[in-house]
């Protein structure tokens, strides 16, 4: 095997070049909490390494309409963040939950993105919290919901000359609350069997704009989009929040596998989207 390349990318232009010049031949590597497993499990073998951890790519920054966190932010920086506590508070509790203290310490944000599996945790809140994510290569920039960035499991839009710049979330008007829930084999360093977060907007206690977004429960992180227009303009109640956490089971297409059967994920489900809104409701 030829003798792997390593270039260190000191903004995120020189990334660009480097992917332009290599294509498909190139991985960018930050935290590398997955892709250094694949590679030294042989899943992947690259010939050429661009390392993000100095590109200028590890920011958090308030915006006027937005909060903006550079794509080779570490989770842990993020999870700390008084501007994500502040205006994001549901991503930080859901960063909480992901892997453990030394995975958070180095994994970044980015790279659990574009790792595209459907159980990435950071997914299921960013779905939540309508964010979207900066991609840019040397040709230029586009900005992709991230509810259109994942195509399937391990697949994303990202092309083989793209890499993501930076997460962008709307900062939230009003009252908003939220509720996030993971069922895995253990309390910690585990993948999600289910994972489940809401964002609830209220206005005079009425729901307004909420994202009920479900995570290892589909080939992708999906949005319960039919189980969030039911609670549109209502106040919560017992008989609505059936209603929607019934919804949400039927919108999620499950399968069998070693962490937990199609049968069960359903079930937990709409048990979690029926707990979590009455704990919103409350």
């Amino acid at each position: 095997m030829a003798e792997r390349q390593f270039f260190k990318a000191t903004d995120p232009q020189e990334a660009c070049d480097l992917l332009a010049q290599y294509g498909g031949k190139a991985r960018l590597l930050a935290g590398g909490t997955d892709l250094m497993v694949a590679v030294n499990q042989r899943q992947l073998s690259p010939e050429v390494l661009v390392y993000l951890g100095d590109s200028g790519l590890n920011y958090i920054n308030s915006e006027s309409d937005n909060l903006v966190i550079g794509a080779a932010t570490p989770f842990t920086d993020i999870m700390g963040s008084n501007l994500v506590r502040e205006e994001a508070p549901l991503l930080a509790e859901v960063i909480s939950h992901i892997a453990s203290p030394a995975i958070r310490n180095v994994g970044t944000i980015g790279g659990n993105l574009a790792n595209g599996s459907p159980a990435a945790d950071s997914a299921t809140a960013l779905l939540a919290l309508g964010a979207s994510l900066k991609l840019v290569s040397k040709a230029g920039d586009r900005v992709v919901a991230v509810e259109e960035f994942f195509t399937g499991p391990g697949e994303t839009t990202l092309e083989p000359t793209e890499l993501i710049q930076e997460v962008i979330i709307p900062k939230k008007a009003g009252e908003a609350k939220w509720a996030y829930r993971k069922l895995g084999k253990r309390k910690a360093q585990t993948l999600s069997i289910v994972s489940v977060a809401i964002c609830c907007p209220l206005d005079g206690g009425q729901c307004q704009g909420t994202r009920i977004a479900l995570g290892a429960v589909a080939p992708t992180p999906i949005l319960a989009s039919e189980a969030s227009a039911l609670l549109e303009g209502k106040i919560l109640s017992e008989g609505l929040i059936d209603e929607s956490a019934k919804a949400a089971a039927d919108a999620s297409n499950p399968i069998d596998d070693v962490r937990g059967s199609a049968w069960y994920r359903r079930r937990a489900i709409e048990a979690l989207v029926r707990q979590l809104l009455a704990q919103i409701s409350a």
